[in-house]
């Protein structure tokens, strides 16, 4: 089992920036790749960033490319979403997942290949 906390959401306006992190215990978290998902009112949760285990395979929606920076401390046992020049459309609840694939650069973008989830904290982009 692992247990995931993200943090770091809120309210901000259009071109701001706030930095999101997830904060695992319980099951190694160094051995998983780890991704962030965002699902808005009405839509279905879409991937928007990942890391490998290793932490040297990074991947990014298109939508969020050369915004957002994902990035992890083992040590730490935390990820962190970098996200600067917010839009409205990023206006989601976003969370954070772990996957315990044995490939140290294997990241997947489907939320099905994640094993466990954190409860999500809220991002809001005022225009």
């Amino acid at each position: 089992q692992a247990q995931l906390v993200e943090s770091g959401g809120g309210l901000v306006q259009a071109g701001g920036s706030l930095r999101l992190s997830c904060v695992a215990s319980g099951r190694a978290f160094s051995s998983s790749a780890v991704g962030w998902f965002r699902q808005a009112p009405g839509k279905e949760r879409e991937f928007v960033a990942a890391i490998s285990w290793g932490g040297t395979n990074n991947v990014y929606e298109d939508s969020v490319k050369g915004r957002f920076t994902i990035s992890r401390d083992n040590g730490k046992n935390t990820v962190s979403l970098q996200m600067n020049s917010l839009k409205p459309e990023d206006t989601a609840i976003y969370y954070c997942a772990a996957d315990f694939t044995p490939s140290r650069s294997v990241v997947r973008i489907t939320p099905s290949s994640y094993d466990f989830w954190g409860q999500g904290t809220q991002v809001t982009v005022s225009s």
